[in-house]
């Protein structure tokens, strides 16, 4: 048997540290008046999201400068342990020449094949994390 523990509330900081850890996570965006869920491999940039997309509703979505959710987490469930981060924020493309120098060299190479042409930056407006984990039970 497992005793579990409550889940631990993270801060900003600690969500941003585990979001350095992984490469991919989820976009939920709108996508013809639907929520919409991508998975997406991305970089953290300056505590912002960043994420080079073709184009469609998610290139959309940052121009039209609207509020979308990032989430990523790390979960084991032979163990029930892990963390999930959640990050609500305005979605806004990246155009400056010097700022799409500086994010080409933070290793935003996208997975799959075609081309990503527009890189689109999540601001970090509301970041939210859980850890949860689990002991053993007592005898």
């Amino acid at each position: 048997m497992v005793n579990r523990q409550p889940l631990e509330e993270l801060d900003r900081q600690q969500c941003l540290e585990l979001l350095g850890t992984v490469r991919v996570g989820r976009l939920v965006f709108t996508e013809q008046v639907l929520p919409a869920v991508q998975p997406v491999n991305f970089r953290l940039h300056r505590g912002q999201i960043v994420i080079r997309v073709a184009g469609g509703e998610k290139l959309a979505a940052a121009t039209a400068n609207l509020v979308v959710a990032f989430q990523a987490d790390e979960l084991d469930p032979d163990l029930r342990q892990g963390w999930s981060v959640t990050v609500v924020g305005h979605a806004e493309e990246i155009t400056d020449i010097d700022e799409l120098v500086e994010v080409a060299g933070a290793d935003l190479q996208p997975w799959v094949g075609g081309r990503r042409e527009h890189v689109i930056r999540v601001r970090t407006e509301k970041i939210t994390g859980r850890r949860l984990g689990a002991v053993p039970a007592e005898s």
